[in-house]
């Protein structure tokens, strides 16, 4: 049944479309990017707070095994080094389209970078999932959405689950020992008043955590897809979570301001803000990017 959670805004930022948050362990801090305003975020757990200006709309970003970032962008997937100021673009696998950019991404229990695309205007079905795997080309995987998001993987990293936020459709992939992803269905299918299924994330149980943009909520599914729990937003459109802190017992959930009139943002004062809830259940830590 829904509960109610406490919810702590950690870093107000007021971004356009926050979104993409990942912890990254070696820092002992969360990453999240605002796409539309062009910035990356970075808050410690000391509550220490940074923030850099980025040359192109970054949709997410991943560390990598040797340092810096494999990052999803509006000119393709680039390698990032915030300290050298550096976007290099290293595929640019939808130059045939010039009006998509990536939008989500998250790397996978192997090591391996999932990133979506979409058209920016949100008019054409021309998304594609696409898969890169340290020393390939990115690999289509899926195509044909309107809005990519997630993906989010089981903690056996046998089953991706991925999103068509606006279809309000969460799918399910298995991924087999070759790595491909296979067999998708329709995982969770929702409908009006429910919001759209945006970022998500797994816990260590396996349970699958999804932010609702437009649904004022986060909210817990089974691996059978039962809702289970409900953590209540103060703001309207929380777009992504992850786990963090030290003992992976935190949650930090992204959220946008972006198309919020006025009224609206005097009731939702730290809309685009960075928030942080103790869910009650551990995640699991994020593997870099191999490459």
């Amino acid at each position: 049944m829904p509960s109610e959670s406490p919810v702590a805004c950690v870093a107000d930022v007021h971004a356009a479309l926050g979104e993409g948050p990942v912890w990254v362990q070696r820092e002992r801090g969360v990453y999240w990017v605002d796409i539309k305003g062009k910035k990356i975020f970075r808050l410690d757990d000391q509550g220490g707070l940074r923030q850099w200006t980025t040359p192109m709309r970054v949709g997410s970003l991943a560390p990598r095994t040797g340092g810096g970032f494999i990052a999803g962008t509006e000119d393709g997937i680039a390698d990032v080094s915030l300290d050298g100021d550096r976007y290099d673009v290293l595929f640019r696998p939808e130059e045939h389209l010039p009006e998509n950019r990536f939008n989500d991404g998250k790397v996978d229990r192997r090591g391996r970078f999932w990133a979506g695309t979409m058209d920016d205007r949100e008019r054409e079905a021309s998304g594609t999932l696409y898969v890169l795997e340290a020393g390939n080309v990115p690999a289509a995987v899926d195509t044909g959405y309107n809005v990519t998001n997630g993906p989010a993987f089981s903690p056996a990293g046998d089953i991706m689950y991925h999103n068509d936020s606006a279809r309000q459709v969460t799918y399910a992939f298995d991924i087999g020992g070759d790595g491909k992803a296979v067999n998708r269905r329709v995982f969770l299918q929702f409908g009006p008043g429910d919001g759209y299924p945006d970022g998500m994330t797994v816990d260590e149980e396996g349970c699958l955590w999804i932010a609702f943009w437009d649904g004022w909520a986060v909210r817990r599914y089974s691996p059978a897809g039962e809702w289970l729990e409900t953590i209540r937003m103060p703001v309207a459109r929380p777009t992504s979570c992850v786990f963090g802190g030290i003992d992976l017992d935190r949650m930090y959930i992204t959220s946008a301001s972006i198309g919020l009139d006025e009224d609206a943002l005097k009731m939702q004062p730290n809309a685009g803000g960075l928030f942080m809830v103790k869910p009650g259940v551990r995640g699991l830590a994020d593997v870099p990017f191999a490459g």
